[in-house]
Parts: structure tokens; sequence; C-alpha cells
């Protein structure tokens, strides 16, 4: 079983599904409602976990009912929690979400104490940064926090795998790139990185080589139905995707990262890696929710055969 170690955001998701996603002004009658654990950080969390290694998750949640249930869920999943922080100023973090009948979706994140998660935070969990075999993060918390853990990660020999999501208003530092093994940015995400419009394949591959050229070890643009592009600065391949019926397509790219942090700590392949995490977040479009739609690692067995 491998050490990994996810720092980033707790959020308690609010969902409504509804017909259409509502214009400017416009009031949609919704239709079902539910609540769920989720935010980036906790999503990839349980993702990572469920493929079977031993995941410690670093987050700052409120002082309220909501950080409660978080860490109850995470122990569930068997998810360390010893650095799940408490801020008794600032609540836990929500997401409002709308999800139409195409299941897209419009997702607004009040981010609460995960706007607090803090450097000293992080030197708390030192000793875990430092020991595991993989750090994944994500942009749900402050900019500089998430340069901290990434240097002290990489000094440390550890690989560091950065989701760039949400895309970030300012560029990010090169220091930061340079101290990254992988960075796994969607297509709007890649674009905001580069200052390249990713709209086709070949865009995608010049996106690839100039996060590589800033720094970044390897890089996986995520195309969606297109697929992945990886690119570990000699080959550049394309993994396509699997065709399923999506029914919430929410935490796609959550389940995606944490099961591809899973499979890297393990010392498998990023192609390897790449077709697992691709059977997760299959799976989990398929099914409604954040964190109780990432699959455990025997159904992406099961869905192989």
């Amino acid at each position: 079983m491998k050490n990994i170690v996810v720092i980033g955001s707790s959020n308690t998701d609010m969902v409504v599904k509804t017909s259409h996603l509502p214009a400017g002004g416009e009031t949609v009658l919704g239709g079902d409602f539910f609540m769920n654990a989720g935010g980036k950080g906790a999503n990839q969390a349980v993702a990572a976990a469920r493929y079977g290694n031993r995941v410690v998750f670093v987050a700052k949640t409120g002082d309220d009912l909501f950080g409660e249930q978080v860490r109850k869920a995470m122990k569930e999943d068997g998810i360390v929690t010893d650095y799940v922080f408490i801020d008794k100023e600032h609540p836990s973090g929500v997401a409002l979400i709308t999800i139409n009948q195409e299941a897209e979706n419009c997702i607004v994140v009040a981010g609460g104490a995960n706007m607090y998660l803090s450097t000293e935070d992080i030197d708390k969990a030192k000793a875990e940064v430092t020991g595991a075999d993989v750090v994944l993060m994500q942009l749900e918390t402050p900019i500089a926090t998430v340069e901290y853990a990434a240097k002290m990660a990489a000094e440390a020999g550890v690989r560091v795998i950065l989701n760039p999501a949400p895309a970030p208003a300012e560029p990010l530092s090169k220091e930061l790139i340079s101290n990254l093994y992988l960075i796994t940015p969607n297509r709007s995400e890649a674009s905001r990185l580069t200052g390249i419009e990713v709209t086709d394949l070949a865009s995608a591959q010049r996106a690839a080589l100039a996060l590589y050229d800033m720094g970044a070890k390897n890089v996986i643009v995520t195309l969606g139905s297109e697929g992945s592009l990886v690119f570990d600065g000699h080959m550049m391949m394309r993994v396509e995707a699997i065709k399923v019926e999506a029914v919430d397509t929410t935490a796609a790219g959550d389940t995606y990262n944490g099961v591809l942090a899973s499979v890297i700590a393990e010392g498998k392949s990023l192609i390897d890696a790449v077709h697992e995490a691709n059977i997760a977040g299959a799976i989990s479009v398929t099914r409604m929710g954040a964190q109780p739609a990432a699959p455990t690692r025997a159904e992406i067995q099961a869905m192989k055969k």
C-alpha cells in the first residue's frame, strides 16, 4: 500500500436537478435536491483511497456540522483525517450545483475555511508530506499554500501532481511549475495557463509543449469525450475516452485525478495510470453526486472485462 497526501478543499455540495441551466435573471423550477460531501480536494482523496492506497487529507473546515460530516465521511473511507484542521472563525466551504437533463452542470463555490489553509498547517503535516509517494493538490486553497507544499514535497524527492482547477486568475509561478512531476489541466485550464486556445488535438499538443517548457516534467491535458493527451517530454500520445451515458459530470475530473495519483504512486506508467483514471471517470459520470460516484478498485477492474 502506497502513501498519498491530498492537500486541498472540502465542501458540502447542495445539488438541484433542473430541465435546463438558468440564464441571467431567470428562475427555474427544479426537481430533485440532495446534499453530498464534495470539494475538489476531498473528492480526489476519496477516489484515491477507494483505489486501495493509504490517503492522508490535509484541509481546513469550519467548526460546524458540515465540518463534522466531512471528517466522519472521510474516516468511513479509511482516510487519515489528523490534518483536517478546524477553523473556529470561518464556516466550512459549500458549493451550489445545478445539473440539467444533459448532465451539464453550473457550480458556484463559497470557499469559507478552505481559503485559510495556511503554510503553518502544511508544516504540521510535514512528516506526511515529505514521506509520501505522491502529493496531489488543486487550486481551491490559497496559492501561497500550494506553492509552499509543492516546494516542501519536491525538495524531499516526492512526486507532486497539480490539478490546476479551478483555472487560476493569474499565471502560475515558474517555481511552482518547476516543482511539479505532473500537471493535469483540462481544455480551458490549459488555455488559461498557456495563452494557447485549446480547441482541438493540435492546439492541445501546443499547450502541452508550452507547459513542459515552463518546467513541468509531465503534462496531461484532459479533453473530455476526446480523451487525454499525455506528454512526458519525449512521447506525445492521446488516450481515448470511454463512452458511457452520463447522468452527472460534477466530479468526473476529481475522480480521474484521484485514481491517477493512486496508480502513479504504485509505480505504474503514465499511460497505465490514464487508462485506469479514464475508467474511473467514466464510471463516476453514470452516478449522481461527487464522492458517492467514485468507484472502488474492484469496480474499475470489473469494467476492463
